[in-house]
């Protein structure tokens, strides 16, 4: 197991909830702390696509979650949009790296715009000033010049973009082996050990 660490989640209002909850059952399965972060349309989101229903109160989400994955031993907090005193807000006390996923085409402009106006946001670019790792999980198609010119401007400061692509090489059997695919490339990103996929040349 790879050493603990504290990874900031976001979630957003794209479509692709399943990814980012899986995510933080994995950081947490390996024995990382997770800050999760989540927007009001990520409220929407996760109710439409995975008939969860998302608090409003970040204590609550807690709870939610810390029984939803009783069995991990990893930790999670929940900080609401506006807690502007919650740690990811400040240089001074950054997660080891961020993802948000999934990621909307608005939250990533207001990335690459630097704006600052919820937390998200203002996470992440406390995170790209400090020079940790930021992944990125947009779930959009088309991708119209706009959104490809936001994204080319984050990855030249070295923030990935992982689109949640899943290949089919694997030859998945489920919903869910596709999600772990998606997955299992953004741990990779942050060197979090896993075996959510097969691995290219590896066998099955």
């Amino acid at each position: 197991m790879s050493a603990a660490k504290t990874f900031a989640v976001a979630l957003t209002g794209a479509s692709g909830m399943p990814y980012g909850i899986r995510l933080v059952e994995c950081l947490m399965a390996a024995g990382h702390t997770v800050w999760l972060l989540y927007s009001q349309v990520a409220q929407v989101v996760a109710r439409q696509e995975m008939d969860l229903a998302l608090p409003s109160r970040a204590p609550e989400v807690e709870d939610l979650f810390r029984q939803r994955f009783a069995g991990t031993s990893g930790r999670i907090r929940v900080f609401g949009r506006e807690a502007w005193f919650a740690p990811p807000a400040s240089g001074s006390n950054p997660p080891d790296g961020m993802v948000v996923c999934p990621c909307t085409m608005g939250t990533l402009a207001a990335i690459a715009g630097g704006l600052s106006d919820n937390l998200i946001e203002r996470a992440a670019d406390v995170v790209i000033k400090e020079g940790r790792k930021l992944v990125l999980v947009p779930r959009e198609t088309p991708f119209s010049a706009i959104h490809l010119e936001n994204m080319l401007k984050l990855a030249r400061l070295g923030v990935c973009i992982l689109p949640a692509n899943p290949a089919f090489y694997t030859r998945p059997a489920s919903v869910q082996d596709l999600v772990d695919f998606v997955v299992a490339r953004v741990l990779d990103q942050f060197q979090v050990d896993h075996r959510l996929a097969v691995r290219w040349g590896d066998e099955p």
